[in-house]
Protein backbone atom coordinates (compact mmCIF):
# COMPACT_ATOMS: atom_id res chain seq x y z
CA UNK A 1 0.00 0.00 0.00
CA UNK A 2 1.26 3.80 -0.78
CA UNK A 3 0.73 6.92 1.09
CA UNK A 4 1.51 10.66 0.79
CA UNK A 5 2.45 12.13 3.52
CA UNK A 6 4.67 15.42 3.69
CA UNK A 7 4.59 15.47 -0.60
CA UNK A 8 6.64 12.07 -0.20
CA UNK A 9 5.62 8.37 -1.26
CA UNK A 10 5.55 5.85 1.54
CA UNK A 11 4.79 2.53 0.89
CA UNK A 12 4.08 0.03 3.48
CA UNK A 13 2.19 -3.64 4.46
CA UNK A 14 -0.19 -4.34 7.10
CA UNK A 15 -0.70 -7.65 8.55
CA UNK A 16 -2.51 -9.10 11.60
CA UNK A 17 -4.78 -7.17 14.00
CA UNK A 18 -5.05 -6.03 17.84
CA UNK A 19 -2.98 -3.09 19.06
CA UNK A 20 -1.45 -1.16 17.04
CA UNK A 21 2.79 -1.71 16.07
CA UNK A 22 4.89 0.33 13.45
CA UNK A 23 8.40 -1.52 12.61
CA UNK A 24 11.13 0.59 11.28
CA UNK A 25 13.91 -0.64 9.60
CA UNK A 26 17.66 0.38 9.04
CA UNK A 27 19.89 2.27 6.88
CA UNK A 28 20.08 0.52 3.30
CA UNK A 29 17.16 -1.69 3.97
CA UNK A 30 13.23 -2.29 3.56
CA UNK A 31 10.59 -3.55 5.24
CA UNK A 32 10.81 -7.34 4.81
CA UNK A 33 14.06 -7.33 6.99
CA UNK A 34 10.91 -8.05 9.29
CA UNK A 35 8.80 -10.64 7.46
CA UNK A 36 9.67 -13.10 10.13
CA UNK A 37 9.09 -11.10 13.02
CA UNK A 38 5.77 -9.83 12.03
CA UNK A 39 4.29 -13.10 11.33
CA UNK A 40 5.04 -13.41 14.85
CA UNK A 41 3.36 -10.34 16.03
CA UNK A 42 0.58 -10.32 14.06
CA UNK A 43 -1.33 -12.77 16.13
CA UNK A 44 -1.71 -9.68 18.58
CA UNK A 45 -1.04 -6.59 16.93
CA UNK A 46 -1.84 -4.66 13.55
CA UNK A 47 1.33 -4.55 12.44
CA UNK A 48 2.68 -1.85 10.21
CA UNK A 49 5.75 -2.13 7.75
CA UNK A 50 6.74 1.37 6.28
CA UNK A 51 9.63 1.89 3.82
CA UNK A 52 11.34 4.61 4.94
CA UNK A 53 12.02 7.65 2.47
CA UNK A 54 14.81 6.56 0.11
CA UNK A 55 14.18 2.71 1.02
CA UNK A 56 12.48 0.14 -1.41
CA UNK A 57 9.18 1.36 -2.55
CA UNK A 58 9.26 4.24 -0.80
CA UNK A 59 10.11 7.70 -3.01
CA UNK A 60 13.13 9.05 -3.22
CA UNK A 61 15.05 12.41 -2.66
CA UNK A 62 18.42 13.79 -3.46
CA UNK A 63 19.52 14.51 0.85
CA UNK A 64 18.47 12.62 3.56
CA UNK A 65 17.44 13.38 7.12
CA UNK A 66 16.09 12.00 9.96
CA UNK A 67 14.12 14.28 11.23
CA UNK A 68 12.59 14.55 8.07
CA UNK A 69 12.17 10.36 8.44
CA UNK A 70 10.62 11.24 12.21
CA UNK A 71 8.75 13.74 10.14
CA UNK A 72 7.10 11.56 7.75
CA UNK A 73 6.43 8.98 10.66
CA UNK A 74 4.06 11.36 12.38
CA UNK A 75 2.28 11.93 9.34
CA UNK A 76 1.93 7.86 8.78
CA UNK A 77 0.52 7.50 12.02
CA UNK A 78 -2.33 10.92 11.59
CA UNK A 79 -3.02 9.69 8.03
CA UNK A 80 -3.57 6.11 8.93
CA UNK A 81 -5.65 7.31 12.30
CA UNK A 82 -3.67 5.09 14.24
CA UNK A 83 -4.55 5.53 18.29
CA UNK A 84 -1.35 5.34 20.45
CA UNK A 85 0.67 2.88 18.46
CA UNK A 86 3.89 1.47 19.78
CA UNK A 87 6.85 2.34 17.57
CA UNK A 88 10.39 -0.13 17.24
CA UNK A 89 13.24 0.95 15.50
CA UNK A 90 15.79 -0.64 14.55
CA UNK A 91 19.23 0.88 14.01
CA UNK A 92 18.62 4.57 11.61
CA UNK A 93 15.09 3.46 12.43
CA UNK A 94 15.82 3.71 16.25
CA UNK A 95 16.84 7.10 15.75
CA UNK A 96 13.88 8.27 13.91
CA UNK A 97 11.95 6.47 16.46
CA UNK A 98 13.44 8.27 19.18
CA UNK A 99 13.37 11.31 16.72
CA UNK A 100 9.17 10.30 16.36
CA UNK A 101 8.92 10.50 20.17
CA UNK A 102 10.62 13.90 20.70
CA UNK A 103 9.18 15.56 17.74
CA UNK A 104 5.73 14.24 17.93
CA UNK A 105 4.87 13.89 21.96
CA UNK A 106 2.17 12.30 22.59
CA UNK A 107 1.67 10.79 19.61
CA UNK A 108 2.99 7.15 20.97
CA UNK A 109 2.12 4.98 23.85
CA UNK A 110 5.70 3.22 23.97
CA UNK A 111 8.71 3.12 22.19
CA UNK A 112 11.56 0.35 21.84
CA UNK A 113 14.84 0.65 20.06
CA UNK A 114 17.67 -1.41 19.11
CA UNK A 115 21.20 -0.30 18.23
CA UNK A 116 20.51 3.11 18.41
CA UNK A 117 22.86 6.03 18.39
CA UNK A 118 22.73 9.76 19.69
CA UNK A 119 25.33 11.20 17.55
CA UNK A 120 27.88 9.85 14.46
CA UNK A 121 30.17 9.19 17.38
CA UNK A 122 28.38 6.37 19.08
CA UNK A 123 29.07 4.13 16.17
CA UNK A 124 32.18 2.41 17.03
CA UNK A 125 35.66 3.62 14.83
CA UNK A 126 36.24 0.39 12.86
CA UNK A 127 32.82 1.00 11.42
CA UNK A 128 33.03 4.51 10.89
CA UNK A 129 35.86 4.00 9.59
CA UNK A 130 34.26 0.98 6.87
CA UNK A 131 31.31 3.63 6.42
CA UNK A 132 33.60 7.04 5.72
CA UNK A 133 35.21 4.65 2.69
CA UNK A 134 32.14 3.26 1.39
CA UNK A 135 31.29 7.14 1.54
CA UNK A 136 34.34 8.21 -0.60
CA UNK A 137 33.62 5.13 -3.05
CA UNK A 138 29.79 5.48 -3.74
CA UNK A 139 29.07 8.83 -2.49
CA UNK A 140 25.97 7.43 -1.55
CA UNK A 141 23.46 10.25 0.17
CA UNK A 142 22.27 7.32 3.20
CA UNK A 143 25.74 6.97 4.18
CA UNK A 144 26.27 10.19 4.11
CA UNK A 145 23.06 10.53 6.83
CA UNK A 146 25.00 7.78 9.04
CA UNK A 147 28.19 9.92 8.99
CA UNK A 148 26.96 13.49 9.65
CA UNK A 149 23.76 12.93 11.70
CA UNK A 150 21.96 12.37 14.28
CA UNK A 151 23.07 15.19 17.08
CA UNK A 152 20.67 13.89 20.04
CA UNK A 153 21.13 15.52 23.83
CA UNK A 154 20.18 14.16 26.57
CA UNK A 155 18.29 16.93 27.15
CA UNK A 156 15.84 15.91 24.39
CA UNK A 157 15.80 12.27 25.45
CA UNK A 158 14.68 13.18 28.72
CA UNK A 159 11.82 14.67 27.40
CA UNK A 160 10.52 11.50 26.59
CA UNK A 161 7.54 10.77 28.47
CA UNK A 162 6.84 7.12 27.39
CA UNK A 163 7.97 3.39 28.23
CA UNK A 164 11.03 2.98 26.16
CA UNK A 165 12.88 -0.20 25.70
CA UNK A 166 16.65 0.39 25.01
CA UNK A 167 18.51 -2.86 23.25
CA UNK A 168 21.71 -3.51 22.00
CA UNK A 169 24.16 -6.72 21.04
CA UNK A 170 26.89 -7.62 23.40
CA UNK A 171 29.13 -7.09 20.30
CA UNK A 172 27.34 -4.45 18.84
CA UNK A 173 28.58 -1.86 16.19
CA UNK A 174 26.92 0.90 18.46
CA UNK A 175 29.83 1.45 21.63
CA UNK A 176 28.05 -0.18 25.02
CA UNK A 177 28.02 3.47 26.73
CA UNK A 178 26.00 5.11 24.09
CA UNK A 179 23.14 2.46 24.74
CA UNK A 180 23.43 3.07 28.18
CA UNK A 181 23.67 7.17 28.44
CA UNK A 182 20.37 6.73 25.89
CA UNK A 183 18.63 4.30 28.33
CA UNK A 184 19.60 6.40 31.20
CA UNK A 185 18.91 9.88 29.69
CA UNK A 186 15.25 8.46 29.25
CA UNK A 187 12.87 9.25 32.74
CA UNK A 188 11.57 5.54 31.61
CA UNK A 189 14.53 3.45 29.74
CA UNK A 190 14.67 0.14 30.50
CA UNK A 191 18.18 -1.36 28.88
CA UNK A 192 18.47 -4.66 27.95
CA UNK A 193 21.81 -5.90 26.10
CA UNK A 194 21.50 -9.76 24.45
CA UNK A 195 24.14 -11.69 25.43
CA UNK A 196 26.95 -12.71 22.05
CA UNK A 197 24.50 -10.76 19.26
CA UNK A 198 25.60 -8.02 17.22
CA UNK A 199 23.93 -5.44 15.46
CA UNK A 200 21.39 -7.05 13.62
CA UNK A 201 21.76 -10.99 14.54
CA UNK A 202 18.73 -11.16 16.35
CA UNK A 203 17.13 -8.64 14.26
CA UNK A 204 16.84 -8.86 10.29
CA UNK A 205 15.09 -12.26 9.29
CA UNK A 206 14.86 -13.28 12.83
CA UNK A 207 11.86 -13.89 15.60
CA UNK A 208 14.14 -13.53 18.33
CA UNK A 209 12.96 -9.70 18.00
CA UNK A 210 9.61 -10.72 17.71
CA UNK A 211 9.68 -12.14 21.41
CA UNK A 212 11.31 -8.93 22.99
CA UNK A 213 8.89 -6.72 21.94
CA UNK A 214 6.00 -9.01 23.27
CA UNK A 215 7.58 -8.87 26.42
CA UNK A 216 8.02 -5.44 26.22
CA UNK A 217 4.49 -4.61 25.41
CA UNK A 218 3.28 -7.14 27.77
CA UNK A 219 4.27 -5.25 30.36
CA UNK A 220 2.96 -1.84 29.77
Amino acid sequence: MEITVNGMKIFYEQTGSGRPLILLHGNGEDHGIFREAAEVLAEQCTVYLPDTRGHGKSGAVEEYHYADMAEDICGLIAALGLEKPVLYGFSDGGIVGLLTAIRCPGLLSALAVSGANTSPGGIKTCWRRLFAGEYRKTKDAKLKLMLQEPHLTEKELSGIRIPVLVTAGSRDMIRRRETEKIARALPDGRMRILKGEDHGSYIVHQTKIAEILREFMESL
